[in-house]
Formats: C-alpha cells, structure tokens, sequence
C-alpha cells in the first residue's frame, strides 16, 4: 500500500508538473512573437556545474519555440585557430541577429570555470578575460542585444547521484565526458571560482541569476519564469512571470554567506 501511495503522489507531482509547463511554454512563444515584431535580439547565457541541468532546462525553452528564430549554441573544444584568434572571436559569429533569441550551453565563461580549474588557460590568459568580460557584454548590450545569465547550482550529494545515474543510463552516454570524471574530484576548486566568477563579473548591466536546481522539475519552471519576468512582452500574463525568489535570485556577495550557494 505504501508503495502504492508513494507512486500515485509521483504521478500527480508529474502531471502538475507538466500542466505547469504547458502554460509557461505557451507564455514563451508570446515573448519569440514579441521579439519577432519588435526585431529584439535576446542572449541566454546558461552556465552550472557537470550535471546542473543545462541541457533539459534549455530543451523545455526551445521546445516549442520557431527554430528559425531561436538557436542553442554548445560550441566544443576550440580548434588551433580558435586558440590562436581574440578569445571572444569564436562566439561573436553565434551572437542573435534582429529577431533572435540565442542560448549559450556554456559560454566564453568556460574561462573562469572548466579552463581555469583543469588547467586549459594560463592565469594571465584568466585574469585578461576576468577584466574584458563586462566590457565586452556591456558594449553588447549597447547594441541591442539583452543578455541574461544563469548559473545552475546543485549540490555535492546531488552532483554525484547524477553523474551516476548518467553513466548507468545508455541514453546519457554522450553526456560523458572525461571532465564529469574528476568534476567530484575538483568541487571546492569550482566552488572558488564559481564564487570569484560572481563577484568579478555580475554587475547591474549583466548580473548573474542564481538557480538552485538541486530539483529539476522546480529549477526549469522557475527559469521559465524568470524569463517571462525580465523579457518584456504586455501580451504574457503577469501572474505566471514570477518565480520563487529562493529558487531564482540575483547574485549578491551575501548569498555564500546566507548558505544559498552549495558548498
């Protein structure tokens, strides 16, 4: 009987889940008709630890959106050239066009996180992108194009039943990769710079948006909102553009102090 209970509580949790989805995706495709008209240009920047639920929170977003105006970005390693042009270069080409709205699966911060940690960049070569980054999104922004910024945060314990659970799971094998392999090994390095990525490069212009997504099914719903909330459109209902603030808030150096950032 408990096992009963427990399964029927499950598939409820599931089906509210999903209805609440259904009517956050149908909100969405009014802000791309919004962008389409108004010939904005939208930049989402989607960074997070190994497992932090990139990949299915950016598929909820687009999965109902024109792929002819909506485009995900997951660049991968960068070539001989790559390393040898200005470190923005290979990213300008994928920035949205009048109409667009492009996502980042990782992004040029891949510097201040996995170059960094495993050792991909020299600390000059960090400190010379810690010190261009604002600059750069700043001079973006004076373009047109409206960036937003999430870090999804997840625990230890939940990093690692994830990274398992992917590894068992033949439908996941392409997510493996020798990076998810030492990511445990190197937690409190991402944790540093995680934190030092925060406070060197939020800034009223282009802050970053904290998601705490140890609960995928919370994480994405709230981002969603989120999104409605700072993407202007008079057409979205008002009351669904709010998410919870303690699942999705602004950076500010007090967090980490607050406990709100995992450990």
């Amino acid at each position: 009987m408990g096992k009963n209970r427990k399964a029927h509580r499950d598939a409820a949790a599931d089906a509210d889940y999903e209805a609440s989805l259904r009517e956050l995706q149908i909100e969405l495709v009014k802000v791309e008709r919004h962008i389409i008209k108004h010939g904005h240009k939208v930049l989402l920047i989607f960074e997070g630890r190994d497992a932090s639920g990139k990949d299915g929170t950016i598929k909820r977003i687009v999965e109902h959106l024109s792929p002819r105006e909506t485009r995900v970005v997951a660049l991968g390693k960068p070539s001989e050239r790559d390393n040898a042009s200005w470190y923005f270069q290979r990213y300008v080409a994928h920035l949205p066009a009048a109409k667009e709205m492009v996502l980042f699966n990782r992004s040029w911060y891949n510097r201040a996180g996995v170059e960094r940690v495993m050792g991909f960049c020299s600390e000059k070569e960090y400190q010379t992108f810690i010190e261009a980054v604002l600059p750069f999104e700043h001079m973006l922004i004076g373009t047109g194009i409206q960036i937003l910024k999430y870090y999804l945060d997840i625990g230890k314990k939940e990093q690692k039943q994830r990274l398992r659970a992917r590894r068992k799971d033949p439908l996941k094998q392409w997510k493996i990769s020798p990076i998810d392999e030492v990511a445990l090994e190197h937690w409190d390095a991402y944790s540093h710079a995680r934190d030092e990525m925060f406070a060197r490069t939020s800034s009223p212009l282009a802050p970053w948006l904290v998601v705490r997504a140890d609960d995928k099914h919370s994480a994405r719903l709230n981002v969603i909102r989120d999104l409605l909330s700072r993407l202007a459109c008079p057409e979205t209902d008002k009351h669904m553009a709010m998410p919870d603030p303690k699942i999705v808030f602004p950076y500010d150096k007090v967090h980490a102090k607050a406990g709100l950032l995992a450990a």
